[in-house]
């Protein structure tokens, strides 16, 4: 669907011209074939082509003369159909734990080292800096995002704490060593927080979701104003949102 303000990018919008002509009746076409379809210059079909093939967007056919639809556009829709599993398994959890604390919580994913919202559901108390979905986080200094980091491989981890962070409050841990140690403290009691360390005021909390397989495919979280933090509060909040996960894994076919 075009954007009804007509900004289209149009580079962008030949390339998805190019990937729809496929179809059953048309698995695979030739450089000519597809720019008489998409009503392309040869030159600038080729072109385009080749980008997708290089993203593996696209690939040859065996015999080399024709192209067709690459694996790459069958792993985007699996994890479109998982992140959709995920979304609807989780809500009934989500919703459960808004209504006794009546907090935001939001479910997010780790992709490209950050932390990706898909789902947020909101109090009657919303905060106003609470994530939206699509939004995207740093992993470093909010709660889920370090969650994610405890649990993934040593190689991946040093990869993403190599690079620059950013000081987004006093209480920013920007030290990888720092990091390091509370990451090992996030896996022995299976939740992570963020305490003011993304935004001044909020303190929020985050738990792993495992799959069939036990690895960490996302996490729930709640941020709160700290002012609502008080020792029972957040011994509470914490408890509610490591049931939640653990409800919500036992949906994806976690057994832990």
């Amino acid at each position: 669907m075009k954007d009804p303000n007509g900004y289209n990018v149009r580079a962008v919008e030949r390339a998805l011209q190019i990937l729809e002509c496929f179809d059953d009746e048309n698995p695979e076409r030739g450089v000519s074939e597809i720019a008489q379809v998409v009503g392309l210059h040869k030159a600038t079909t080729h072109r385009i082509i080749t980008t997708l093939l290089n993203f593996g967007y696209m690939e040859r056919s065996p015999d080399g003369q024709k192209y067709r639809l690459g694996i790459r556009l069958t792993e985007l829709g699996l994890k479109v159909v998982r992140q959709m599993d995920l979304r609807r398994e989780a809500e009934p959890y989500m919703r459960q734990f808004v209504t006794e604390w009546d907090e935001t919580c939001d479910l997010s994913i780790f992709d490209r080292g950050e932390v990706f919202y898909i789902e947020v559901l909101r109090g009657s108390r919303a905060l106003t800096i609470a994530a939206a979905i699509g939004q995207r986080l740093p992993a470093y200094c909010t709660a889920s995002g370090k969650l994610f980091l405890a649990y993934l491989s040593p190689t991946t981890l040093e990869s993403i704490l190599g690079q620059k962070m950013t000081a987004f409050t006093v209480n920013t841990i920007t030290s990888p060593e720092a990091i390091r140690n509370q990451l090992g403290t996030t896996r022995q009691v299976g939740y992570a927080i963020d305490d003011e360390e993304l935004e001044v005021g909020i303190y929020a909390i985050s738990a792993p979701i495992f799959n069939r397989q036990g690895n960490v495919i996302a996490a729930v979280g709640s941020p709160c104003p700290v002012s609502r933090m008080t020792p029972d509060r957040t011994q509470g909040l914490t408890k509610a949102i490591k049931q939640a996960a653990q409800a919500i894994s036992r949906r994806m076919g976690w057994q832990g």
